[in-house]
């Protein structure tokens, strides 16, 4: 089923476009009708992976300041798990998150016609982590935390709401863990479906989640909501969305849900030491957790495909 994003065909940018998101939601953006515009470090690749109907270009640059974008989605950065947390990996992940929306901010200032709508990646990590054991639901008025990931998800939301100075809508998408048939899910499934795999470190920590098709679908909601706005006057939505199903599971309940789909043993529980001394700081994105509510979008009226984790991951493995 197309998603429908707008019953006025327009014109998008797309950053992060090759990626397992981004492939989707530009086939999404042209089923429905619209012109797509890419934003990659390798124009070639992208056309020959995005096909002929979608414009790639290779920096800000290149887009004159008379062209007239309707609506950005950022999506761009640099894989975030992987790579330990080196100063060098630091600056590489800010460079591609901040650095990128500086600079699509700055070409913003300069057009002609100013794009209404932003729709501007960040993620859950931004609350920073929460301690196996706490039940708090995290909202988006939930603080952030003085640690690596926290500042640099606010740094992300800082340099997209810039702007708002030239009368462009912001809002902020908040992820959680996002499932899909690409994406961090296969690996995750892996070790579970070769008979190894099970709780990961304690198996209480929190998994907050969301299917690939509620993602895009909630784009697609915001994207509504803010020509609704924009035609009716109604007070201003922008600012900050968590993008994660009400379902939020922990660590264990994964594990056991997946290998009962995937009928394998899931019982053999997962040490956290090693990814601890392999990853360091990092390693708290997978052995802490956070339970994140998407409080504000269901209150806009968004209704989840997918509230439950058994359902989307049967949907995943097919």
């Amino acid at each position: 089923m197309t998603i429908h994003f707008s019953d006025t065909p327009q014109r998008v940018l797309v950053t992060g476009a090759t990626g397992f998101i981004g492939q989707l939601l530009v086939r999404e953006l042209l089923a429905d009708g619209h012109r797509v515009i890419v934003l990659t470090r390798d124009p070639a690749k992208a056309a020959a992976l995005l096909g002929p109907q979608v414009r790639c270009i290779a920096g800000m640059q290149d887009l004159p300041a008379e062209e007239h974008i309707e609506v950005i989605i950022n999506l761009a950065g640099a894989r975030i798990l992987g790579w330990r947390w080196t100063a060098s990996r630091r600056r590489i992940l800010l460079q591609s998150r901040v650095g990128l929306t500086d600079g699509v901010v700055a070409w913003i200032a300069g057009a002609h016609h100013k794009p209404r709508l932003l729709l501007s990646a960040s993620a859950i990590g931004y609350y920073g982590i929460q301690r196996q054991g706490d039940t708090t639901p995290l909202d988006e008025n939930s603080p952030p935390q003085r640690i690596f990931m926290s500042e640099l998800c606010q740094a992300w939301e800082a340099s997209a709401r810039k702007a708002a100075v030239y009368g462009v809508q912001v809002m902020q998408m908040r992820f959680g863990l996002v499932l899909g048939k690409g994406g961090a899910l296969p690996m995750m499934l892996l070790p579970i479906k070769l008979g190894v795999g099970g709780p990961l470190g304690g198996g209480r920590q929190w998994l907050s989640w969301i299917h690939v098709q509620d993602l895009l679908r909630g784009m697609a909601h915001l994207w509504r909501l803010s020509e609704q706005q924009s035609a009716a006057g109604m007070p201003d939505i922008g600012g900050a969305y968590n993008f994660t199903a009400p379902g939020s599971v922990s660590q264990r309940e994964f594990s056991n849900i997946a290998a009962a789909l995937l009928r394998r043993p899931g019982f053999l529980p997962t040490p956290g030491w090693p990814m601890r001394l392999a990853l360091g700081e990092q390693s708290d994105l997978l052995l802490e957790g956070q339970r994140v509510v998407p409080q504000r979008l269901q209150a806009s009226g968004f209704v989840f495909r997918y509230p439950e984790l058994r359902v989307a991951l049967r949907d995943c493995i097919g």
